[in-house]
């Protein structure tokens, strides 16, 4: 009796045990509450909840983002043993399990019911990159497009994800003034005599100064002389002033003047009016200039009325003193400084793209073209001779709807059916009977097209993409621009959906001249290099960082993990590559041995004295995590810890007062953050975010290395407190620096392929990584690891997978 009472007891407490599985496996929001308010009200509930979680008030509307964010962290949290705490709750393993599965597939199954409704991303517009390549690609043009849109609202993801992209009356009127500038720029192209031609050729004496006590060149032993000085505008160069709008191939030949022992004069290339009433400038490019003189070029895109300013830029030469802000003739010479002497410069206008032939063929394909003579006067009365260029068809009409229809099928990126487009080819013949001009209809016709919402938005339906969607995907995600003809033909036989043909086709279009600008395109809002210069480093603290070694360090990331994505390099070496791309300058900067290099970037292998690795030692990355000023291991952690490790940081919660925590007491940053770690309601975030931001410590806002802060003593800055750039990981393992701090985190390389993929596709697909997509970057990681999570086999299974090709 004693043995069946024993059983009996132990049946039903499995019977408990299994119920209460049972319940939450399958449990409903009702019970989902219950379970909330069990486990966590104690703590999160009311207006003083913790973290700004109110269990009380917490909806179940997952098509919010905000909720399903909400309801996702929860997940996350119960199912890593974070909430609720093990030390307050009476939580079981088994109920735990239990609801984390249930949670799971009811988020998961949610939100997959609502993507085959609606898709997981908006409906999309090109971007304003997107919108100038298009143009370019279709047209055939090369001007800037981009500028003259309004500023895209700046998101902490992608500018590409349809939820914040706005689409005002002031858009689209900006829309159509860009799409107007770039059918002028086409039918200027078209019609223009000799298709631009023009060169000059500059001496030495005709770039410089003409008078004393200007900003230009002064002019010694045959060359056009400028000396190393702050003096804005000095160099500049009016001869060279742009008569008309466009791209120059501009070449010269320099040589150093009164050169330093250790290193050759770097100079920049700048184009502006080069007047204090506009002071901005554009950036063209820089070289060193050496003892032997030696010819440079460079493509610059100067706007009419523009000119070029040569001059030495480096902030570690001595500089000029030139008295009442003009430049006298023998005034810099005798003061020591370095410089450097043009003996020559020429400036050739160029296009980019196809030719005037080729424009012709593709926009007006069965037309001719012909020049004839006809006479004008001019203002006295005499008449004059001049050509111009006629196009000729011989049906009109016939003509205008061929072409219309086939610029339709170009602009919205798949076939059309001439039912569909027939307001179009109205519009464009209606013009033509009103005025009897070939020319102005089919202009009004592409004009029409270019302002419709199949051109400016990205034409996805709701579920699987079709052919030609996935063509625009790929061509987008890659390019920054429309499909190319090869895709369409993919896309015509039915064949984007094979991930033998989906691989090809990732590595024809990063071996096209397009696919260079994928990893600029990307990491200027992945690893937010766009504001490299929303900040400048304080120059009485930065003394020797100037727009050379800024303009350095992006090419610095760019070639480097193009070299990595060339390689198909593991996706650690992102983080722990013992190499990187320097030129001298920025070698200089870094305090690394610059003797080997030159003013292009090289491939370097570090040292152990040097002290860096991989790129979060990258000059370009401490610059943007920083103020100008000075570093903040939590502004650096968070960044770190969202873009590279796949650590979500959330905002702090909005009932969290501005106030910090009790710090007094403390002393340094260190102490100060070990105030937050001790105060439940930080301590969740700081134990991610801070290892990574102490492992930076050592380098300062503008990059530099430095083995102390700095510290005011007697009105002078003087090395102060050492720096402890050492830490203990979430998972309790310590590191003493950088290097360490690498070294334990591509331990785990699942981890970064994981965060890597996940923005791939946010990017890539215009919406961020939801719940539901978990199961497809988990196969996605799985399918790369066979090549040691290659970066280039990550975009390949990126691109193959079922998020990238649904809406």
């Amino acid at each position: 009796m004693r043995s069946f009472n024993g059983l009996l007891k132990l049946f039903l407490s499995a019977f408990v045990v299994v119920s209460t599985c049972c319940l939450l496996h399958g449990m409903d929001d009702s019970a989902r509450r219950d379970f909330l308010k069990k486990h966590c009200a104690d703590c999160h509930s009311g207006s003083n909840a913790e973290g700004g979680l109110d269990v009380d008030t917490l909806n179940s509307d997952l098509t919010q983002s905000r909720t399903a964010a909400v309801w996702t962290r929860i997940h996350d949290r119960v199912a890593d043993g974070e909430m609720p705490p093990q030390d307050s709750s009476s939580l079981s393993d088994s109920e735990r399990s239990a609801f984390v599965r249930s949670t799971h597939e009811w988020i998961t199954q949610t939100q997959k019911s609502h993507f085959s409704k609606f898709g997981r991303a908006g409906t999309r517009r090109l971007t304003n990159l997107q919108l100038e390549r298009t143009l370019h690609d279709l047209l055939g043009i090369d001007i800037p497009i981009a500028s003259e849109m309004p500023v895209e609202p700046r998101s902490d993801e992608f500018s590409t994800f349809a939820e914040s992209q706005a689409m005002s009356h002031f858009h689209l009127e900006q829309h159509l003034k860009a799409a107007d500038l770039a059918l002028d720029e086409l039918f200027r192209r078209v019609f223009v005599e000799a298709d631009d031609s023009w060169k000059e050729h500059f001496t030495g004496q005709e770039i410089s100064r003409i008078r004393d006590r200007c900003r230009e060149p002064e002019f010694i032993d045959d060359q056009a002389v400028v000396w190393s000085s702050q003096l804005i505008f000095y160099g500049r160069l009016p001869a060279t002033t742009a008569k008309s709008s466009g791209w120059y191939r501009v070449r010269f030949r320099a040589s150093a003047i009164k050169k330093p022992e250790e290193h050759g004069v770097w100079c920049s290339v700048r184009t502006g009016q080069c007047v204090s009433s506009a002071p901005l400038l554009g950036w063209g490019g820089s070289f060193e200039a050496t003892n032997e003189p030696r010819e440079f070029s460079f493509d610059v895109w100067i706007p009419k009325g523009h000119m070029l300013e040569i001059r030495p830029h480096d902030r570690t030469l001595k500089q000029a003193k030139f008295a009442g802000g003009q430049a006298s003739n023998g005034e810099a010479e005798p003061q020591g400084v370095a410089g450097i002497g043009i003996d020559w410069l020429s400036m050739e206008r160029i296009h980019f793209g196809p030719t005037q032939q080729e424009l012709r063929s593709s926009c007006f394909e069965g037309l001719y073209f012909v020049e004839e003579n006809f006479s004008e006067k001019n203002s006295e009365g005499s008449k004059s001779e001049k050509n111009r260029t006629r196009l000729r068809s011989d049906n009109p009409k016939s003509d205008i709807r061929r072409l219309v229809a086939r610029f339709a099928s170009r602009a919205f990126r798949r076939p059309v059916v001439e039912s569909d487009i027939e307001k179009y080819i109205s519009f464009a013949l209606q013009n033509y009977e009103e005025t009897n001009d070939l020319v102005n209809a089919l202009r009004s016709g592409f004009r029409s097209i270019l302002c419709s919402p199949r051109f400016i938005f990205l034409e996805e339906r709701a579920g699987e993409l079709d052919h030609y969607a996935i063509a625009s995907r790929l061509s987008y995600f890659l390019w920054n621009s429309m499909p190319d003809e090869k895709l369409m033909r993919l896309a015509a036989a039915s064949k984007l959906r094979d991930k033998q043909v989906l691989s090809s086709e990732v590595n024809r279009m990063l071996e096209d001249p397009r696919g260079k600008q994928f990893i600029p395109d990307f990491t200027a809002q992945w690893l937010e290099l766009s504001q490299i210069d929303f900040t400048e480093p304080d120059l009485k603290l930065h003394k020797d960082f100037d727009t050379v070694v800024q303009y350095s360090m992006l090419e610095e990331t760019h070639q480097f993990l193009e070299y990595l994505l060339k390689n198909n390099a593991p996706v650690k070496s992102i983080l722990d590559a013992e190499l990187t791309f320097l030129n001298s300058r920025l070698a200089r900067f870094y305090g690394i041995d610059h003797s080997q290099l030159s003013d292009q970037p090289q491939r370097y292998e570090f040292k152990s004295s040097d002290l860096r690795i991989g790129l979060l030692s990258h000059g370009s990355i401490l610059k943007v995590t920083a103020n100008g000023t000075n570093t903040s291991p939590v502004l650096r952690g968070v960044w770190i810890a969202n873009r590279i490790l796949g650590d979500a940081i959330p905002p702090p919660p909005e009932n969290v007062p501005a106030i910090e925590p009790d710090v007094r007491g403390a002393k340094t940053i260190r102490d100060q953050l070990e105030k937050h770690r001790s105060d439940p309601s930080c301590s969740s975030c700081h134990v991610k975010m801070d290892p990574p931001g102490f492992a930076l410590e050592n380098f300062d806002a503008s990059g530099k290395f430095r083995s102390n802060y700095l510290q005011l003593n007697n009105g002078k800055l003087q090395p102060g407190q050492a720096i402890n750039p050492s830490y203990t990981l979430a998972d309790g393992q310590m590191f003493t620096d950088l290097k360490d701090f690498v070294r334990l985190t591509v331990s785990q390389p699942d981890k970064l392929a994981k965060n890597l993929a996940e923005k791939l596709l946010a990017y890539s697909t215009g919406a961020p990584i939801q719940f539901a997509d978990r199961e497809s970057i988990r196969t996605v990681v799985q399918q790369s690891a066979k090549d040691d999570y290659g970066i280039r086999t990550l975009i390949q299974a990126v691109v193959a997978s079922p998020t990238f090709l649904m809406k």
